[in-house]
């Protein structure tokens, strides 16, 4: 099998959002709301994420602002962890003390790992739920202060009702209304953000152990 070279992906690319501007009008919403809509509708080829997602410009300015600032970004899963290649990712979700903070507190593993990066990271973070609602649920139990919340998780069971109470809460964040959502629409809404954390003057996004800034991966291509 032969894999499509860099060039041959970045037009596929291309050509992808081409078709969906020409399908869907997302001039009416403002920047950062239309750059989060058009990449989950890229990344989810549904154009019903157009009135299903929920999002503030004012609270999306304040996550790019925190981004550049260089706050650290917590991702509640594997999958959105290997999605996000722009910057550092903390994710606990596989660690042996989260399957044993699990066993003794008996909560399910997402809940502990949202437990063991609170307590490693502080207040402040951009947490990245794309998984399903018991990280998210955590987070708001736990009151962990954050910067932002990419509250994008799927599922009938709880999923809806999670991202429901996320938006009561008053936190700053983004979500949808509908069961729909997971780790590449979850991955693609803060893509989205990191892409203009990275503009920034003095941005410290994307900056890493080698003290340099990385580059977003655009689209996910990596995946």
């Amino acid at each position: 099998m032969t894999w499509p070279t860099g060039a041959v992906m970045n037009t596929e690319v291309q050509e992808s959002y081409r078709i969906l501007r020409a399908r869907i009008d997302l001039s009416r919403l403002p920047k950062l709301s239309r750059d989060v809509t058009e990449r989950v509708i890229h990344a989810s080829a549904d154009f019903d994420y157009y009135t299903d997602i929920v999002c503030s410009e004012d609270s999306l300015a304040d996550a790019v602002g925190a981004l550049a600032d260089g706050a650290p970004v917590i991702a509640d899963s594997a999958m959105v962890a290997a999605g996000i290649v722009g910057c550092p990712v903390l994710c606990k979700i596989n660690e042996p003390l989260t399957r044993r903070l699990a066993r003794t507190a008996a909560i399910c593993r997402p809940a502990a790992a949202v437990r063991l990066a609170f307590g490693e990271t502080g207040p402040g973070a951009v947490w990245v739920v794309g998984g399903g609602p018991a990280a998210l649920m955590e987070i708001l139990s736990r009151r962990v202060e954050p910067a932002f919340v990419v509250g994008l998780p799927a599922g009938f069971a709880g999923a809806a009702a999670a991202k429901d109470a996320l938006r009561a809460s008053g936190l700053p964040s983004v979500s949808n209304v509908s069961e729909k959502g997971g780790p590449a629409v979850a991955v693609a809404a803060f893509n989205a953000l990191l892409k203009h954390a990275l503009t920034q003057a003095g941005t410290r996004a994307g900056w890493g152990a080698e003290g340099s800034p990385t580059a977003a991966d655009d689209d996910a291509e990596s995946w």
